[in-house]
């Protein structure tokens, strides 16, 4: 578009003897942050919300990384597609934030406006300068431990840039600034002896995981030919699987089209790449021009990725570095900044063309926690090393790889980014003890869970205050209102008990035949941990046939804890289990899926998966309970937890509460600038971005609308359509008040109004 006072004018230049350089600019920032994917997207955007100012680089003109719509792999991380124990366990912070957003207006998994969510997220924040299609290109020291500057081409302008800063990250996915810096790094698998890693695989596996790249098909309703390229792969049967193709399944479902495991996947990534489109091309082929798909005849190629999604290539070396015991035994660290939760998931090294299956999972039966000395590298001392790149062994990067966990994890290297920046110190610094406990602080404030960690904020009034309600949850039963299931594979419902004897829980079945009903009560072995592994109690029922039979299960037991229990309804075709349409914070219902049983002694624990089957099912269990479940109180909301866990951890109002209202009282008036509100956006839920659609866009636990109000019943401030986790509310000039009041005015879905946390600061 043509604006005013603009003129074109024309530019001669003679001939020069001397070499042109390129137009170079010098940008000066607090942090510079090569590589815009999921990892370096969230790290941007929370050291800028910190107050730094970012310069955030990426070589691709979108955001994401494998994410986004030029690889287009479904974002995951802990909750694996709900498919494991990992109960509550989506990823906090700027990452969930983002997900969030995505299902907000693209529950369809839409790549293309996932990238937009992307782009306006960085694109908001004035503490961020974007670089798009902008390729780093070196580096440059001022000696040899500490980073300068590093330099960086735009092929779209023409421009080269000089990102002078005293910090830098590396989130670059091959490591590039890091590399070139000259930092401690490894490719490939680890011996199993060095790290006593019984997982570590033997030479016959190879070397490294590989590329894949992905297509989409789109019926247009009357016939497409298809005339392969010259380059498509001609013998369709050089693939093992090659019968697991079929018209219905592509995109990242077909992630096992995957090769280069034995090549450099850094130098020989172009290789790779044209030997996956070799195969996407044959792959098309033969699914429209082998006769074995009549369906494939209206299909079209619709689209096939033009950059391979990457997996491994480099990893560097941190002050720790994670290992498969790390996270099988989930073992503890003082300076958790995050957790992960996928299995680890090591893929044969022929990938492919391997005929072998296409990957090997082993899962833990809980959340594992991501040590803050594994983002930054050992030996460059203003480096933080985050994304694939992170401190991991082999075996463990199995797990650590995936988007999710390492955005989450990355979002500590961002935040301690601005310590840094505004204490002047350097990334090991943060990992003293004293810093390293202000960093998990600021990364609980602001969403961030760490397992075994609670948010000890002295700074929020809320600690100093008397938190009542006008009313709180007292769960009496789940009304029988839901469908009948057919008890083909165990249920279970998942129950918040209190230290003391486990209620008298009732239920309905109806009998086909005569029969017998057998119940099982379950607890996990670790009180955090929602893997149901330990029975300690089975009662059984002998049922004629008939309908609407109320089974009184009185399991007489006690725990010494609060807790997660499960009632487990075991498999029994001939009867049907009474539902209730209820849903509650805090509630889940589970289906039995499968068992893991290692094959050898990989150290991997055996154990059962019990997953919750996905909205609009998963119903849970219509009950009664004698006494009422209790363990929704108000006083949950500054108790350092804002997700369910070993306990709900929410304040939840009672059903009947027309108009449930939170009351925050102080003995004398306090100054307040800013508050922090944490909602139920159901962390269970997986919100993958591309492939899968969801079946809402909003949660049914969030709250939806609500207000705040000082004592005198002024309205301070009110959000009227919040889908989101995290609301902040900043208020222009202080307020000073004895009290405030939070307002539930209405929920996104049926469940009662719940929040988990309520943060007030000077």
């Amino acid at each position: 578009m043509k604006q005013d006072n603009q003129i074109p004018r024309m530019v001669k230049e003679g001939y020069s003897g001397a070499v042109r350089p390129p137009k170079t600019l010098r940008i000066d920032s607090d942090l510079v942050i090569v590589g815009g994917g999921l990892a370096g997207t969230c790290a941007a955007i929370t050291a800028a919300r910190a107050g730094i100012k970012v310069v955030l680089v990426q070589d691709r003109p979108v955001l994401g990384g494998n994410a986004s719509s030029e690889v287009r792999l479904w974002a995951l991380g802990a909750t694996s597609h709900m498919n494991n124990n990992n109960r509550w366990a989506r990823e906090g912070g700027v990452i969930d934030e983002i997900l969030v957003e995505n299902i907000y207006r693209n529950r369809e998994g839409n790549p293309l406006i996932f990238d937009t969510v992307l782009l306006e997220k960085v694109v908001s924040e004035d503490n961020i300068t974007l670089l798009l299609n902008t390729a780093a290109v070196s580096v440059s020291k001022s000696n040899g431990d500490t980073i300068e500057a590093v330099t960086a081409f735009c092929s779209q302008n023409s421009t080269q840039y000089e990102l002078h800063a005293p910090l830098f990250c590396d989130a670059s996915g091959d490591g590039i600034v890091a590399f070139q810096a000259g930092a401690a790094f490894r490719m490939g698998a680890e011996s199993r002896g060095e790290f006593g890693e019984k997982f570590a695989p033997s030479k016959e596996y190879g070397y490294l995981l590989g590329h894949s790249i992905y297509f989409y098909s789109k019926d247009i309703g009357e016939p497409v030919k298809f005339v392969p390229p010259s380059y498509a792969l001609d013998d369709i049967t050089q693939i093992p699987r090659f019968r697991s193709f079929n018209t219905a399944i592509d995109g990242c479902r077909l992630w096992w089209i995957e090769y280069g495991g034995r090549l450099d996947t850094v130098h020989e990534t172009e290789t790779i790449k044209w030997q996956l489109w070799k195969v996407v091309y044959g792959v098309w082929n033969y699914i429209k021009n082998s006769g074995e798909f009549p369906d494939a005849e209206t299909l079209t190629l619709e689209w096939v990725g033009h950059i391979p999604g990457k997996r491994e290539s480099r990893r560097f070396e941190g002050d720790t570095m994670m290992i498969q015991q790390d996270i099988i035994e989930q073992r503890q660290h003082y300076d958790a900044i995050s957790f992960g939760g996928w299995s680890i998931d090591l893929h044969p090294a022929d990938g492919v063309f391997s005929e072998l299956p296409g990957c090997d999972q082993w899962h833990a039966k809980g959340v594992y926690q991501v040590p803050y000395r594994s983002q930054y590298s050992k030996n460059i001392r203003n480096l933080f090393i985050a994304g694939r790149i992170m401190s991991a062994s082999h075996v463990a990067f199995g797990s650590t790889r995936v988007m999710l966990t390492l955005a989450s994890a990355t979002q500590s290297a961002g935040m301690a980014a601005a310590h840094c920046a505004k204490r002047g110190l350097l990334p090991r610094d943060i990992a003293e003890p004293e810093n390293v406990k202000l960093l998990q602080r600021d990364l609980q404030r602001v969403g961030a869970y760490i397992p075994q960690f609670r948010l000890d904020d002295d700074e929020n009034l809320v600690r100093r205050a008397t938190v009542t309600a006008s009313s709180k949850l007292c769960l009496e039963s789940l009304p029988d209102d839901g469908p009948l299931l057919a008890l083909e594979r165990p249920y279970a419902q998942m129950l918040p008990v209190q230290r003391g004897r486990i209620p008298r829980v009732t239920i309905t079945v109806d009998a086909m035949a005569d029969t017998r009903l057998e119940a099982q009560l379950r607890m996990s072995s670790k009180r955090d941990n929602h893997s149901p592994d330990v029975i300690l109690k089975t009662l059984r029922f002998d049922l004629a046939a008939g309908a609407d039979q109320t089974i009184d299960l009185d399991f007489d037991q006690l725990v010494d804890e609060s807790r997660y229990v499960f009632v487990c309804i075991m498999e029994n075709p001939a009867l049907r289990l009474h539902l209730s349409e209820a849903r509650v914070t805090g509630l889940l219902a589970l289906q039995f899926w499968r068992r893991q049983e290692p094959y050898e002694d990989i150290g991997v624990e055996a154990f059962e998966f019990w997953t919750p089957p996905r909205r609009p099912r998963g119903q849970n269990v219509a009950m009664t309970f004698s006494p009422p479940i209790n363990g929704f109180d108000p006083q949950n909301i500054c108790n350092g937890l804002a997700r369910p866990v070993a306990e709900v951890n929410a304040w939840v109002a009672d059903p009947a509460d027309a108009a449930p209202k939170l009351d925050v009282q102080w003995i004398a008036p306090q100054s307040i600038s800013r508050v922090t509100l944490m909602f139920d956006t159901d962390f269970d839920h997986a919100m993958e971005t591309v492939q899968r659609g969801h079946p809402e866009d909003v949660m049914p636990f969030a709250v939806k609308h609500y207000r705040l109000l000082n004592g005198q019943g002024k309205i301070l401030a009110e959000v009227t359509d919040n889908h989101q986790t995290v609301n902040q509310i900043r208020f222009d000039e202080p307020i000073e008040t004895e009290r405030l009041q939070v307002e539930m005015l209405e929920s996104q879905g049926e469940a009662p109004a719940a929040l988990f946390a309520l943060h007030c600061y000077e």
